[in-house]
């Protein structure tokens, strides 16, 4: 089948279009004819040599796609042959064919193109997970979510504001907090203009949130810790300023403060399966009416996918950069 693929970690450049052998099909997968995958920021840490696939995985990049099914594993009930399918992958989406865990597919909304089903799976689990399982946020609640013009921050929002909870957001222009606002955050912040906990203090009435992901790590800890209500948690995804920092652990104490580390593409397939059911169930009727769909930044060909990277390096992009297959 034909693949990206490289021989070496390095700059965007040494992505290429080649051949790479199909997976193969154990009893309790499916095989897709990938129509569509989307790139997300752990696909360049990858490309750098920064993050390696979990055992098993695929080398291939790509941790979400979307497709036609071509074969059923024979202990997988529920999915046929000519099903639309999009699902999260440990790795294999930049490529024509891909095998995944019965558990950690879906059904694609007749509504949803191949290209929007391609880039939901990584982006809205990673964003369920973690505010609504870890970070428990409940009705009537409160979240900061830092990278509001992301993949995971587009997401974030559609969730929150279907679950009619107020979402913040901080972003890296005027521009992407108006994108932010009309997508339906009720506040956004320009983190390059502005101090982010005092915006949320202010709009809190000093409460403060009852969850926060961050994707930042060290550079914004003081900053999440003073913007969390009694009882809040802070989700950290990613560290992308940094993975040290200096913790006054009385706050923590007195304010009764989760901090929790997750990841999501190193679960087993069993965590995996739980996710996926959690989200359709509470989402499922959303996705099918259209009132939850990914913003499509840009659609490229699977060819230019060193282009795609570029794109998400550089953050010029709003939404999701989608690689058509």
């Amino acid at each position: 089948m034909k693949a990206i693929i490289f021989d070496a970690p390095g700059p965007e450049d040494v992505l290429t279009l080649g051949e790479a052998p199909a997976p193969v099909l154990g009893t309790d997968d499916l095989r897709i004819r990938v129509r569509a995958t989307a790139v997300n920021r752990a696909d360049l840490l990858q490309r750098q040599g920064l993050y390696p696939p979990p055992p098993g995985a695929s080398p291939i990049l790509g941790l979400e796609c979307a497709g036609d099914v071509t074969d059923v594993g024979a202990h997988v009930n529920g999915w046929r042959v000519g099903d639309r399918a999009m699902a999260l992958l440990p790795g294999g989406g930049y490529a024509e064919e891909a095998v995944v865990h019965h558990g950690s597919a879906m059904h694609v909304p007749a509504s949803m193109s191949f290209e929007e089903a391609g880039a939901l799976p990584e982006v809205y689990l990673t964003a369920f997970l973690n505010l609504f399982m870890l970070g428990d946020v409940k009705a009537g609640g409160a979240a900061l979510v830092h990278g509001g013009g992301s993949g995971v921050g587009t997401a974030s929002i559609q969730l929150l504001r279907e679950s009619g909870m107020r979402c913040y957001v901080t972003a890296g222009s005027d521009e992407k907090c108006q994108r932010c606002l009309a997508l339906g955050a009720d506040l956004a912040i320009n983190y390059r203009t502005s101090d982010f906990a005092a915006h949320v203090r202010q709009a809190t009435q000093s409460r403060g949130v009852d969850v926060v992901l961050d994707s930042i790590g060290g550079k914004y800890f003081a900053g999440n810790i003073d913007c969390l209500a009694v009882d809040g948690r802070l989700v950290i995804i990613g560290l992308t300023g940094g993975a040290k920092a200096e913790v006054n652990l009385a706050l923590l104490l007195l304010r009764r403060l989760h901090v929790v580390g997750s990841t999501l593409r190193v679960r087993s397939v069993t965590d995996k399966a739980a996710i996926v059911s959690r989200f359709m169930t509470r989402f499922g009727d959303a996705l099918a009416a259209g009132r939850i769909k990914p913003v499509i930044d840009r659609v490229l060909p699977l060819a230019q996918a060193a282009e795609a990277h570029r794109v998400v390096q550089s953050s010029v992009h709003f939404g999701k950069v989608v690689l058509k297959v």
